[in-house]
């Protein structure tokens, strides 16, 4: 797998492009779909509490958790303007990257990460950030691609997968719990190596 060192600009530009095209970077997403399903049951009840998606692109997971949980503050962050466009009202929106999230430090009580931080470049340092952000006992989601299966699809360069153990390894050194599973799209449906889920407590 190749070490990106795109620029950022670049990388910017990319996604805001890919925000016309709705076919593959979706507004919406099925609430059956499984990698949603788990962000929610590990999130837990968030009602009156704050919860950040890093990485948001068009606020998908953002929006249902929003019409789930009212009373709940959601932070949509992405790279891409014209991602954070399609963001619905009621939701915080912010323009920024995952190695410089602003947001101060422990004032969440949870963040996911649902295939972004494969767009990170700087992993280790979008980990550190991540769960900077999530109080002691706050909860994180991380769902991204199994470095088992690189070479399944067309990526960008700079995209980068992980294994099961190096993403186990970096959150453990900020959370106190940390565990890994292979998932599906679908909960009836045997994981087939593409995805990954981390789920950890600060």
């Amino acid at each position: 797998m190749p070490v990106a060192s795109t620029p950022l600009q670049e990388i910017r530009e990319f996604f805001n492009q890919a925000a016309a095209d709705e076919e593959h970077f979706p507004t919406t997403i099925d609430p059956r779909i499984y990698h949603v399903k788990l962000v929610l049951q590990h999130m837990g009840d968030v009602a009156g509490k704050r919860v950040a998606d890093l990485g948001c692109g068009k606020g998908r997971f953002a929006r249902l958790i929003q019409e789930r949980y009212p009373s709940a503050q959601v932070y949509a962050l992405d790279l891409a303007e014209a991602m954070l466009v399609h963001v619905p009202e009621g939701i915080h929106r912010a323009a920024a990257t995952l190695t410089a999230l602003p947001l101060a430090t422990a004032s969440c009580d949870g963040a996911y990460a649902t295939e972004s931080l494969e767009h990170a470049v700087d992993i280790e340092t979008a980990v550190a950030e991540l769960c900077r952000i999530v109080k002691p006992g706050g909860k994180i989601v991380i769902i991204d691609k199994n470095a088992e299966a690189w070479g399944r699809l067309k990526t960008p360069e700079w995209e980068r997968w992980f294994g099961r153990k190096e993403m186990e390894k970096l959150l453990r050194r900020h959370c106190r719990e940390v565990s890994s599973q292979p998932i599906s799209y679908w909960e009836d449906v045997a994981p087939d190596g593409l995805f990954l889920a981390w789920l950890a407590v600060k």
